[in-house]
């Protein structure tokens, strides 16, 4: 599957940004390492799922299962759906309060091997439902680094009104860096409103989003949690069209592209002059 449209249209109208195409190495490989898409999965059926990874599965770089909800497939379509995103190269896992779960009722080892069975290549280790200290969190990165999944943790608490405090931030960042994990991601929810970065109207608190930049200013490892529209432009225009989103609804994945290449007016590239030398040609 390749990561561009290619053949009808001129290049140059597939990517304005001229940041989303120029570091692909060939067609087919999936190697991104810059602007990465997680997709909250609430429940789609097969059909739909299918459907999406065939139309959109290029631009889609992780499927969250969301909450606890895995647990809830019959056995055989969840499995089908794990296997069906993996054969597209896409990172598949469940939502990060599945496995709050599993530590709260003391069954985390049979998380673990319950994932590895059905095929999970991914998990995310959070505590915005429990309080998880850094002993535990450490060890649950770990085993799932052990384990051969992609570790994904996330840093904030779901409750509403509940605020990131970036210098506690940069700390657990850092430490589960240290400990193997991939990506450490900002929560915001599926609602993006009264949580983390975002205030009850879902607009972002520039002195906290500056001052996490100004803590960890490697923002390639940070993926920021962005289900509404205008906080995907602000972090676009703010980052770069290389910004790593998440919990992005199934339907906007091309609405989201489309954004980060300048394909659409929120982010319609007026201020570059493009030239044919400008693209990148593979």
């Amino acid at each position: 599957m390749e990561l561009t449209p290619r053949g009808a249209w001129h290049p140059l109208l597939c990517d304005p940004s001229g940041e989303r195409d120029k570091n692909r190495l060939a067609p087919g490989i999936r190697c991104r390492s810059g602007g990465k898409t997680m997709v909250l999965d609430k429940g789609l059926g097969f059909n739909a799922y299918a459907d999406l990874i065939e139309s959109a599965g290029a631009y889609i770089d992780f499927i969250k299962l969301g909450f606890g909800t895995s647990p809830l497939y019959p056995s055989e379509l969840l499995e089908r759906k794990i296997a069906y995103a993996k054969q597209q190269g896409i990172i598949v896992m469940p939502g990060g309060t599945l496995l709050e779960t599993a530590v709260h009722l003391g069954v985390s080892e049979s998380f673990f091997e319950t994932v590895c069975r059905l095929g999970f290549n991914g998990i995310e280790v959070s505590d915005g439902t429990i309080e998880l200290d850094r002993t535990t969190r450490t060890a649950l990165i770990r085993k799932g680094v052990a384990l051969g999944l992609n570790v994904c943790t996330e840093y904030g608490k779901k409750l509403s009104g509940s605020v990131i405090d970036p210098y506690d931030l940069a700390v657990t960042a850092e430490e589960d860096w240290s400990a193997g994990a991939d990506l450490v991601t900002i929560e915001a929810r599926e609602s993006g409103i009264d949580v983390g970065l975002f205030d009850a109207s879902g607009g972002c608190d520039k002195h906290t989003f500056q001052t996490v930049l100004r803590l960890l200013p490697d923002a390639n490892r940070i993926l920021w949690e962005a289900p509404l529209k205008s906080q995907q432009v602000f972090l676009i225009k703010a980052l770069g069209p290389d910004v790593h989103l998440g919990n992005i609804p199934p339907g906007d994945v091309y609405a989201l592209e489309a954004m980060r290449r300048g394909l659409r007016n929120d982010t319609f590239p007026e201020a570059r002059t493009l030239r044919e030398a400008d693209f990148y040609m593979i």
